[in-house]
């Protein structure tokens, strides 16, 4: 079982009682606006999506973690690995990506888990390239995407909702080049 731990955050696998912290996530309207088409998604979507996540999981050796706050026990959101089956033009990928309730936001924990999660692709997952993908105009993430050492590398369309995206990406030589 990966568990990960950063100063303020455990990211871990998931667990049933995840499902209604994680719904209250997914059922915020600015939370979601990034996300696909900006929908809100339900408990029994969120339910499916987490079931999707530890199914990434056995499949593939990694996926989304889990993000708790270590101080509280609190379910923050998630952050971690997949491959970005809707965007069949960057295949082979792994992208990072993240989500927090906007209780989290603006502390520097989403970049904080983001971290961890990038270290354990290349470093436990040896991945070679890790990709992440972010709807323009959305400035918070693609600053998260800087801070972790990532960089632009094209601009196109996400064809699950035609909203236009910028691709940023990160190679595990350039990884150990920025962390040395």
């Amino acid at each position: 079982m990966v568990l990960l731990e950063t100063p303020r955050l455990v990211l871990r696998r998931w667990r049933a009682d995840d499902v209604v912290p994680m719904a209250a996530v997914n059922a915020d309207p600015e939370v979601m606006r990034w996300i696909g088409d900006g929908s809100v998604r339900d408990e029994q979507q969120t339910r499916r999506g987490i079931e999707a996540m530890e199914r990434e999981w056995h499949r593939q050796g990694f996926g989304l973690f889990a993000v708790e706050i270590r101080s509280t026990g609190e379910l923050a959101g998630f952050t971690g690995l997949s491959v970005p089956d809707f965007m069949p033009e960057l295949l082979p990928a792994v992208e990072i990506g993240w989500r927090l309730g906007r209780t989290y936001w603006g502390q520097g924990l989403a970049t904080e888990a983001a971290a961890a999660a990038l270290r354990f692709g290349f470093e436990n997952c040896e991945l070679g390239r890790i990709v992440s993908i972010v709807q323009l105009d959305n400035g918070a993430s693609e600053r998260i995407m800087t801070k972790l050492g990532m960089h632009p590398v094209g601009e196109t369309i996400d064809p699950s909702c035609g909203r236009r995206v910028r691709v940023f990406e990160l190679s595990s030589d350039q990884y150990v080049t920025t962390t040395r």
